[in-house]
């Protein structure tokens, strides 16, 4: 499974999911900067996951129609790294399977899986 990292969720998520195992691009150490709308290219050319604190990619692909390869959207109360990675360690172990095409919106205490 891959991921690619929003800049807003920050390199050390990425490096945690590195050291669990996973292929993960960190756009804060990689292309700092990028748009959102090229994070979703990119993704879905290289068959990222995209994880993000930004809204913006709900709108993006509810409103605007835009194709993914899975997003993770973290709605979190604390911003802390400590917090986004325990978040994502939850879905992982919730929802490993249905990670691809979904579009997840996690909080410390829901998951919400859609399918777009």
């Amino acid at each position: 499974m891959k991921f690619i990292v929003d800049e807003c969720t920050g390199d050390r998520v990425a490096k945690w999911l590195k050291m669990s195992g996973y292929e993960a691009y960190s756009v804060y150490t990689e292309n700092k900067g990028a748009e959102d709308e090229w994070i979703l290219e990119k993704a879905i050319k290289e068959n990222y996951i995209v994880i993000t604190n930004d809204k913006d990619f709900g709108k993006l692909v509810f409103k605007r129609g835009k194709g993914h390869r899975g997003v993770i959207f973290l709605r979190l109360q604390r911003e802390s790294a400590e917090n986004k990675i325990e978040t994502i360690k939850k879905v992982l172990e919730m929802c490993r399977e249905r990670l691809p095409d979904s579009f997840i919106v996690a909080s410390e205490d829901f998951v919400r899986i859609s399918k777009k």
